[in-house]
């Protein structure tokens, strides 16, 4: 059986010490390797030159050589003694500043990363004058608003699914508690409430389940080659059969040669049931138009319709989940809250992208493109 064999803590160091020993081990390496150099060649350049000396007459007799020479090896020593002394002592001074410097920032983001941990997402770290602890701190601030960002949305989707759930199952609870104390008697219609409830609560969770998927990048998505004349007719059709007379009327303005696009057929047919749907719940009278047309390299579609419109103010907000523009009217016109949010994300990991306008009282458009293939 392996064995995994781990290092002793006594031979751990932090990052400032080994910053101030591998200074001073440069330092130590530098002044020894002089003091060596010049202990080894300073004496015969000495004696060399004492020799030239000699020769010109200004340096007589076998005592003033020695005494000269034994003078300089004394100075020699001394100085080299207090060289490294002074060396060693200022060396060390500036790899403890240095290492300490650099190692601040690091520090700090360990302190942060603590706080982080316990729930504090505020902190950030200060730039730092050294360019690649400065592109680290960057780094690090950026995911630190990265994730005070998903606390945040984290936080509210709790807060709007605990808001969203409590309606149906408020409603359940009392027409439960009522038919238990033989409060009210059971009827079709009283069973029918009932059952329009758990299928709020079912669509709910599924479309959470969808949104969560495509979020985390687990759907899958089978990009193929799709011809959209023939599946937005089918859907035209398919809504116009659930129209009442008095309702709104469904139209198409889709070319037949339409070129085909790179999609994944059900996530599109997906998108579009759920733009329609909208525009359907929104638009009790006049006219709901689903057009296509080719831009260049891409194909946009559109759901237009002349319902009751979104504010400027609110627009910013539609892709965002458990909004509504008619929060009077939310709780009972059958949609989940995030049914846009889940069409954002799927036009996405199709390479499309999705636009909105819209004017209070006149109607919305919803468009979307889907690359050509």
């Amino acid at each position: 059986m392996t064995k995994l064999v781990s290092s002793s803590p006594m031979f751990k160091f932090s990052l400032g010490t080994r910053l101030f020993f591998s200074h001073l081990l440069v330092m130590t390496v530098g002044l020894g390797s002089f003091i060596i150099m010049a202990k080894v060649f300073s004496p015969r350049m000495f004696i060399v030159r004492l020799e030239q000396m000699e020769r010109n007459g200004l340096v007589r007799g076998i005592t003033s050589r020695t005494f000269l020479i034994k003078g300089f090896e004394t100075a020699w020593n001394s100085s080299a003694f207090w060289s490294v002394i002074f060396g060693a002592t200022t060396a060390g001074g500036l790899s403890y500043l240095v290492s300490k410097r650099i190692v601040k920032p690091l520090k700090q983001m360990k302190t942060i990363t603590k706080k982080f941990a316990s729930g504090d997402l505020n902190e950030r770290v200060p730039e730092s004058d050294i360019p690649e602890l400065n592109q680290l701190a960057i780094s690090f601030n950026r995911m630190a608003n990265g994730l005070e960002d998903v606390e945040k949305r984290r936080r509210e989707l709790i807060s709007d699914l605990t808001h969203e759930l409590r309606t149906p199952l408020t409603v359940v609870r009392g027409y439960l508690e009522q038919l238990s104390d033989y409060s009210i008697e059971p009827s079709t219609e009283l069973y029918l409430k009932l059952v329009k409830e758990t299928r709020r609560l079912e669509r709910l969770t599924y479309d959470l389940q969808e949104l969560s998927k495509a979020e985390a990048g687990y759907l899958v998505i089978n990009i193929q080659p799709l011809y959209l004349y023939t599946l937005l007719q089918s859907l035209i059709e398919k809504f116009s059969d659930q129209l009442m007379d008095e309702g709104p009327v469904l139209a198409l303005d889709c070319p037949a040669d339409l070129p085909p696009v790179l999609a994944d057929i059900d996530r599109t047919e997906q998108i579009l049931v759920n733009l329609l749907g909208n525009a359907l719940r929104y638009t009790e009278k006049g006219n709901i138009l689903l057009k296509a047309w080719l831009e260049k390299d891409r194909i946009w579609i559109a759901v237009i319709d002349t319902g009751i419109g979104i504010s400027q103010e609110d627009l910013p907000f539609v892709f965002e989940r458990f909004w509504r523009a008619d929060r009077s009217r939310s709780r009972y016109s059958g949609g989940s809250g995030i049914g846009l949010a889940i069409v954002r994300r799927l036009v996405e990991l199709q390479n499309g992208q999705i636009e909105v306008e819209s004017e209070l009282g006149k109607g919305t458009i919803f468009r979307f493109c889907l690359p050509v293939a």
